[in-house]
C-alpha cells in the first residue's frame, strides 16, 4: 500500500504527551496520530450523518436521544 507523508507542528507540551504515550504503549508516534485521525474522521462522519437524518427523525417524532433509546430498547 502506498502511503503519504504529512508534516504537522506540535507545541512542546503536546509533543511530550505524544512521546510519553508512545513510550507507555509501545506504539510509534505515527501509529498514535493515525489512530487519532481515524477516530476524528469517524466522529466527523457521524456528526454529518446525524445532521442529514435529523429532519427525518424529527418528522417521525424523534426529538431527543431518549426518544430513540425508548424505541430501540
Amino acid at each position: 500500500m502506498k502511503t503519504a507523508a504529512v508534516t504537522i507542528r506540535l507545541d512542546p507540551e503536546l509533543q511530550r504527551q505524544l512521546d510519553r504515550l508512545a513510550k507507555r504503549t509501545g506504539k510509534t508516534r505515527s501509529d498514535i496520530v493515525r489512530e487519532a485521525l481515524r477516530r476524528q474522521l469517524a466522529v466527523s462522519q457521524l456528526r454529518d450523518l446525524r445532521a442529514r437524518i435529523l429532519p427525518f427523525a424529527e418528522a417521525a417524532g424523534y426529538l431527543t436521544d431518549e426518544d430513540v433509546f425508548r424505541d430501540v430498547s
